[in-house]
């Protein structure tokens, strides 16, 4: 299932001038649009694939942007996390367009190619960048990175390899597959798919492993460990964007130090010493309305929501207290306080009313940001929505929505570039906080809460203070003749929830419907599919609601207007077509959004409909995202101003005639070829020395003729990684970078 934007009067101008927007795409579009493609194609993992389209996007933009006499550069030339990017300059081109075009291009070109080459997806993927590429005119055999010869494909090779390099040594773990190196769960897994309840559960307060009968993640991909470990937990030490360490707190726990952005502090824990008793204590009425919102899901209870923009979204404030939060989201019926807008701002006509099935609509909204199966995750999701509002015959691109038209190159790269760095940024804090936080999941929470009993009367059966709180009509008591009770009257006592019935209800998802009903709560799912059920990484916060709230702060500042073009965005849901997880919906919904964040905040609702997520993850994801967005988008802009402070750069200029005064090549190097090394600065007793990361002298040389520029050194013996090559003369020092491949 692909997951599109459309709106409802443009759509029909939109599809019939495609073909002409296609041909008229810059190189960049063409490449994100590989980009995204690939990750459709990989694991579906949002830090990975936010990093993937921030560092895509470095490459493309220092492509473009070295050509200009105004912006600056942000990796090429620079030092940025302390990786070093050497540039000595290179001639003005006679056709810039063509130079850039070229160059964007093979940066993007060698960027990818590595990046996906493990990928499951590899064989599509690395094939269709070398069909992009050869379609596009340029040679795939041209491997040079010596752009001091004026070619703007060597200049390419340089900054894509260089953008890897600097990746390999971001903090991310990359070349390990981006395991986890200190993080350990503290709960044993949850075996959900064999043990009704949650009876090893240690500690109610954090992360839980599941272990299900098979993991598929959200791309589709099976997964052999049906025990996923714990995505990212030690994201917050990647090198950011535009967060500071101002916005950082440090925490140490088993001797690791976790990186914290923008710290929320701590979600709503449960003192399980003095656990107070039903919906008074935060954490309870936190995993209580997820409960009572899976009863949300029945598109035959007769409830009837009007969707359209016209009643939904245009939240003035959001929650800031836990009292706040509480008065915020509709415990019981759903929603938030939306009050809707009458009137398309850019129309002048009023928003149409849509009603339809509030079951119809939460299982679509629930599916649609879910981001899955097939999909670009939560950050590439928004690229997608980039990529429909720049093709948009409404829109002008107009940077901040006012001056001149800006060129659809230039366009593209700064607009991928300031997203991709927001939402690198939106993984960094929200992974981050993840990490340290470590909170629980609400298949977790519900299930063990249930075990413990109710807490709302001591007179009642099973009381216990850390039990769940009982709520007539969504969670009781099974007693005496109830359906449930079971043979000899096993489950007395026990908890019942009306809630979504799950996947004992269905046999085949394309025609059956689980529907809503009581169920023991020891066998509550989320709405998601059995081989997935929830994320595997802590809920607090929510990573969509950070993703989201961030992109669109970055949409509204990049495009100059709150409003999607047109006034409103949709996107169609066939009936008895559209939904995965079971047939449905009963009738045809089309999900609208006004603005950008409406649509982020519908997407937060999503996750809690969805069974993910409580509110006390949401809104902290939400106004973190909103000062992620805003920031990310001013340290671009003086990236685009040529204003840029506080980032480390080398003495050289860009596009100004030099003779670089240190070259290795080939750089990348496999393993056991031979490295060339030149230097233009005459002097006799020069000092060539290779150590690695761990600062270790690995190789070691002295060329004492003053006439002698160049050596080669063997690579045999050389562990692949990365290395600073350092030549030393009484009256210089040069160095460089140097990666060695397998």
């Amino acid at each position: 299932m692909k997951h599109r934007f459309f709106a409802t009067l443009p759509i029909i101008l939109f599809l019939s001038i495609s073909p002409l927007a296609e041909a008229q795409h810059s190189v960049a579009r063409k490449w994100n649009e590989a980009l995204l493609q690939a990750i459709r194609k990989d694991f579906a993992r949002p830090t990975a694939q936010a990093r993937n389209v921030f560092h895509t996007a470095i490459a493309m933009y220092d492509a473009w942007a070295v050509f200009d006499e105004t912006a600056e550069t942000y990796l090429l030339g620079k030092t940025v996390g302390g990786f070093n990017c050497p540039f000595n300059g290179m001639s003005v081109p006679a056709n810039v367009q063509a130079a850039r075009e070229e160059a964007v291009s093979y940066a993007a070109y060698r960027l990818l190619k590595h990046r996906f080459k493990n990928s499951p997806g590899a064989a599509t993927s690395l094939a269709n960048f070398d069909k992009l590429l050869a379609a596009l005119g340029y040679n795939a055999a041209i491997t040079a990175t010596d752009y001091s010869t004026g070619s703007a494909a060597a200049l390419g090779n340089y900054i894509g390899q260089n953008v890897i390099a600097f990746g390999l040594q971001d903090g991310a773990n990359e070349q390990n597959g981006y395991a986890n190196m200190h993080y350990k769960p503290v709960n044993p897994p949850l075996l959900i798919t064999v043990l009704p309840g949650n009876p090893s559960l240690i500690d109610p307060n954090r992360w839980q492993p599941l272990t299900l009968e098979a993991f598929i993640d959200q791309n589709g991909n099976i997964i052999p460990d049906n025990t996923p470990k714990f995505l990212g937990p030690e994201w917050g030490q990647v090198t950011p964007f535009a967060l500071s360490p101002a916005d950082r707190t440090i925490y140490t726990r088993d001797g690791f130090n976790y990186q914290v952005y923008y710290d929320p502090g701590p979600p709503a824990y449960l003192d399980t010493s003095k656990a107070g008793g039903g919906l008074a204590d935060a954490y309870k009425w936190n995993f209580t309305l997820v409960s009572t919102w899976s009863s949300h899901l029945d598109p035959t209870d007769g409830v009837m929501w009007d969707i359209s923009p016209a009643s939904i979204g245009n939240v003035q404030q959001l929650p800031q207290t836990m009292e706040e939060i509480r008065n915020f989201y509709d415990l019981l019926g759903g929603g938030d306080p939306g009050k809707g807008r009458p009137v398309n701002p850019r129309t002048g006509q009023p928003y149409q009313p849509q009603i339809v099935p509030r079951g119809d609509y939460t299982r679509a909204l629930a599916e649609f940001w879910a981001d899955g199966p097939n999909s670009e995750t939560p950050p590439g999701h928004w690229f997608t929505v980039l990529n429909y509002v720049n093709d948009h015959p409404a829109f002008q691109k107009r940077f901040r929505g006012q001056g001149p038209l800006v060129e659809e190159l230039e366009w593209d790269v700064k607009a991928y570039f300031v997203l991709g760095g927001a939402v690198h940024d939106a993984a960094i804090a929200a992974w981050g906080i993840k990490g340290w936080y470590d909170y629980v999941r609400p298949v977790s929470a519900i299930r063990w809460m249930a075990d413990q009993g109710q807490s709302m009367d001591p007179s009642l059966p099973r009381y216990s203070p850390r039990g769940i709180p009982l709520i007539p009509g969504f969670i009781e008591i099974i007693q005496t003749g109830d359906p449930l009770a079971g043979p000899n009257g096993r489950n007395l006592g026990k908890i019942k929830l009306k809630v979504w019935r799950a996947h004992a209800y269905i046999k085949d998802p394309t025609t059956d419907v689980a529907g809503v009903g009581w169920i023991r709560a020891e066998n509550w799912w989320p709405y998601q599919r059995p081989t997935f059920v929830t994320p595997p990484f802590a809920g607090y916060i929510s990573g969509h609601s950070t993703f989201s709230r961030t992109a669109a702060e970055v949409m509204t500042l990049l495009t100059g207007d709150e409003y999607f073009p047109g006034g409103m965005s949709e996107f169609y849901c066939k009936k008895n077509e559209y939904l995965v997880f079971e047939d449905g919906p009963s009738v045809d919904v089309t999900l609208q959004w006004a603005t950008y964040r409406d649509a982020s905040d519908q997407c937060s609702l999503s996750r809690i409909w969805g069974g993910i997520h409580p509110p006390v993850d949401d809104i902290p994801g939400r106004h973190i995202g909103k000062k992620i967005g805003r920031n990310a988008f001013l340290r671009a802009e003086q990236y685009f101003s040529g204003n840029i402070t506080g980032v480390g750069q080398t003495p050289s200029t860009p596009i100004a005639p030099a003779t670089p005064a240190l070259k290795v090549y080939p750089n990348p190097i496999s393993r056991g070829k031979l490295m060339t090394v030149e230097w233009n600065r005459p002097a006799s007793n020069v000092t060539v020395q290779l150590y690695n990361l761990q600062g270790q002298l690995v190789h070691t040389r002295v060329v004492a003729a003053a006439n002698q520029s160049r050596l080669t050194m063997n690579t045999n013996a050389m562990a692949s990684g990365i290395y600073l090559l350092k030549l030393t003369a009484k009256a210089w020092k040069l160095s460089q970078r140097v990666l060695i491949l397998k």
